[in-house]
């Protein structure tokens, strides 16, 4: 989360940083320290609370972040690369396509 988003999404909401922090049920220290990025959303009803009073959702808040983990291929996805040449075998027996 950057510096900004928050506090920008907070005074596009028309709020300050008391406001927000009485909306959500934290300190207006903690309003600061989040908006400085110098601590984390500690608690998910908080941060549920956050999104819903700035009227926004997580990924508006964490967009620029959070990158997608790649995640990894089903079997299916193996067996079909196998067959396809992107996949070679790793074992030291010969493995044919219709041994996957």
């Amino acid at each position: 989360m950057t510096i900004s988003q928050i506090a920008a999404l907070r005074e596009q909401a028309g709020l300050t940083q008391r406001e927000l922090a009485l909306a959500v049920g934290v300190t207006e220290t903690t309003i600061a320290n989040w908006e400085r990025g110098r601590s984390g959303l500690d608690w998910i009803e908080r941060l549920i609370r956050l999104c819903r009073t700035l009227n926004c959702n997580l990924e508006d808040l964490i967009a620029e972040e959070v990158e997608a983990e790649p995640s990894e291929p089903t079997f299916e996805e193996l067996r079909q690369m196998y067959r396809e040449g992107r996949l070679s075998a790793l074992s030291s027996s010969p493995v044919t396509p219709d041994a996957l």
